[in-house]
């Protein structure tokens, strides 16, 4: 069907204030459970150009209602703020010739540009939808965040919420299936003491050891794509102590709600039989993202292929660890992808295209526009 004229002159004549705004949006410090910065600059940007009854709840997501009020069958658009990486002070950005460069830079400050993007054309061009808008700069999505941000939004709509679209990632995939997580941070504790005069005793690090290596002999599940990893480890006092305590974080995910069970009991038996050893083992659930519940998603995947398609593209499907994680476990239809072209994700040296940016923003565009009279 394609856009109509006046919204893609709309996109073209605006693009380089949007290009500005990823600039900027990208130097702001935004950690995960700490994206009060970004939240606020959202906030204040939305309401620049007249958004009305724009909020920021309890998980730090900016959210702005869009003829919402009074109804039960919303659509929900997020772009999340937070970045993988812990600086707190100003992120190096920058532009060489057709590109922009920075830590976060595309996952995910272009696409929670985009979002905001969307929602100022929607209102400066007073489009009615056909049922209420949720436009939501989100909280949480990246390590340890936990999803916080979604969560609070469906716990917030609960019930009213009756799609919702992620924007993250580029626009080559669709994510269409969730990727569910569990994530621990394991403590060991032993009697440690002096390396010489206390040789013999057990050192928290040497189980710590050993349980890695327990858990990298386990077979995974023979289900969908099932995986784990140890991520950090840190422990010991000094190279003539035998360490009293150490410490990991540990995860494991799949793509199949049954494999995570399986995955569960085995890494229940590994901590019961360590325990059983008279070391004390002290665990803590630091992340949990739930599998893809019983619900079809496949209406919104054409909706979105469709748009590429307008452009010679042929999405591909994928799973994935998103936003999209919490509707889709609770049956509430949901997918993700990006308005981007780039490289780098999760690295320093992450990098997205401008000229990209064309084609994704029409893409999304045309994804937006068709919950618009």
């Amino acid at each position: 069907m394609g856009l109509i004229p006046a919204v893609k002159k709309y996109l073209t004549d605006n693009r380089p204030r949007m290009i500005d705004e990823i600039v900027t949006l990208g130097k702001i410090p935004a950690p995960s459970n700490h994206e009060e910065k970004r939240a606020q600059w959202c906030k204040e940007y939305l309401e620049s150009f007249g958004a009305k009854g724009v909020y920021i709840d309890s998980a730090l997501n900016v959210v702005y209602p869009y003829h919402a009020e009074g109804c039960d069958e919303l659509v929900a658009f997020l772009g999340h703020t937070d970045v993988v990486f812990p600086d707190t002070d100003e992120l190096p950005v920058r532009i060489e010739g057709d590109t922009i460069y920075g830590p976060g830079i595309g996952d995910d400050t272009a696409n929670a540009v985009a979002v905001m993007e969307m929602a100022r054309m929607v209102t400066e061009m007073n489009l009615t939808p056909k049922t209420g808008i949720l436009f939501v700069l989100n909280t949480g999505e990246e390590g340890l965040g936990n999803l916080k941000g979604v969560r609070q939004v469906m716990e917030d709509y609960k019930g009213r919420v009756s799609r919702l679209f992620a924007i993250d990632g580029n626009y080559r995939k669709v994510v269409n299936d969730a990727v569910g997580s569990k994530r621990y941070r394991i403590e060991l504790k032993t009697e440690g003491g002096h390396s010489y005069g206390d040789f013999g005793n057990r050192n928290a690090i040497y189980y710590m050891s050993q349980m890695i290596s327990t858990f990298y002999a386990m077979k995974v599940p023979d289900l969908g794509k099932t995986t784990y990893n140890v991520g950090l480890i840190q422990g010991g006092t000094s190279v003539n102590t035998i360490a009293q305590s150490c410490e990991m974080y540990y995860e494991y995910r799949s793509d199949k709600r049954e494999a995570l069970e399986i995955m569960d009991r085995l890494f229940e038996n590994c901590i019961a039989t360590y325990r059983s050893m008279g070391v004390e083992v002290d665990v803590e659930l630091v992340g949990n993202r739930p599998c893809k519940g019983d619900v079809d998603n496949s209406h919104l995947v054409e909706l979105v292929r469709s748009a590429a398609k307008e452009h010679g593209l042929e999405m591909t499907t994928c799973s994935g660890s998103t936003d999209c994680n919490i509707p889709l476990s609770q049956g509430v239809p949901a997918v993700c992808f990006g308005v981007y072209l780039g490289e780098g994700a999760h690295t320093r040296g992450e990098h997205i295209s401008i000229s990209s940016l064309d084609v994704g923003m029409e893409i999304f565009a045309q994804v937006v526009l068709s919950h618009f009279e």
